[in-house]
C-alpha cells in the first residue's frame, strides 16, 4: 500500500512537472529545469546516504568499544581464575576473551572502512552540491539572456511595423491638431460675433448723432 501510494504521488508530481514545461517548450530553459529538478533529488538521496553513513560509523564505534571493554573484562576475569587455581572459569573466561577481542578487530575494520566510505561521500556530496549551485547560477543567466532576447525581439518587431509609418502618423496628428484649433477658433468668433455686433452698431449710431459742422 505504502508502494503504491509512493507511485501515485510520484506520477502527480510528474504530471505537474510536464504540465509546467509544457508552457516552456519553446524555451531551452525547460529542460535545464528538468534536469536541476533531476539534480536536486539525486543530492537529496546522497545527504541521506551521508547521514546514514554517519550513524553505521557511529554504531561500529559503540560496538567496538562495547567488544574491547568485555574482551578487557574477561582478559582480568582469566587471571583472577587462573590465579584461584579455577580451570573451568579460566578457560571460559580466556575463550570468551578471545572471542570479543576477533569481534572487536573485526568491528575497528569495519569502523576503519566506513570512515573511508563516509569521507568519499561527503566528499562526492559537496562537489554535488557545488555542481548543484552552478546549475542554478547557469539558469540564472540563461534566463537573463533570454529575458534580454525576448526585449530586443519586442522592440525590433515594434520598430519594424513602424517603420514606414512615422511620417504619416505624424501628419495625421498635426492635421488633429489643426482641426481641433480651427473649431476652437471658430466657436470663439461665432460665440463673440453677436457682442461685436452690437458693439460696432452703437459706434454707427453715435457717429449719426453727431450734428454737422
Amino acid at each position: 500500500m505504502a508502494n503504491l501510494f509512493t507511485r501515485l504521488k510520484d506520477s502527480i508530481t510528474a504530471d505537474l512537472h510536464e504540465a509546467l514545461d509544457q508552457k516552456e517548450q519553446k524555451n531551452p530553459i525547460a529542460m535545464l529545469n528538468q534536469y536541476l529538478r533531476e539534480s536536486e533529488k539525486e543530492t537529496e538521496k546522497v545527504r541521506q546516504l551521508v547521514e546514514r553513513q554517519y550513524r553505521l560509523k557511529d554504531e561500529f564505534s559503540r560496538e567496538f568499544q562495547k567488544a574491547q571493554d568485555m574482551a578487557d573484562k574477561r582478559r582480568r576475569q582469566a587471571e583472577v581464575a587462573e590465579k584461584a587455581g579455577e580451570s573451568n572459569m579460566y578457560e571460559f573466561a580466556l575463550k570468551e576473551q578471545q572471542e570479543y577481542e576477533a569481534r572487536a578487530e573485526r568491528l575497528q575494520a569495519s569502523r576503519r572502512d566506513s570512515i573511508e566510505q563516509l569521507e568519499a561521500l561527503e566528499r562526492k556530496y559537496e562537489e554535488m552540491k557545488h555542481k548543484l549551485k552552478d546549475m542554478h547560477l547557469k539558469r540564472m543567466e540563461l534566463m537573463g539572456r533570454e529575458n534580454t532576447a525576448r526585449a530586443h525581439h519586442r522592440m525590433n518587431r515594434v520598430m519594424e511595423d513602424t517603420a514606414d509609418k512615422p511620417y504619416s502618423r505624424f501628419s495625421a496628428m498635426d492635421r488633429y491638431i489643426e482641426d481641433l484649433e480651427y473649431k476652437v477658433n471658430s466657436a470663439y468668433y461665432h460665440n463673440t460675433f453677436d457682442s461685436k455686433m452690437a458693439h460696432l452698431e452703437k459706434e454707427m449710431e453715435k457717429r449719426e448723432e453727431v450734428p454737422a459742422k
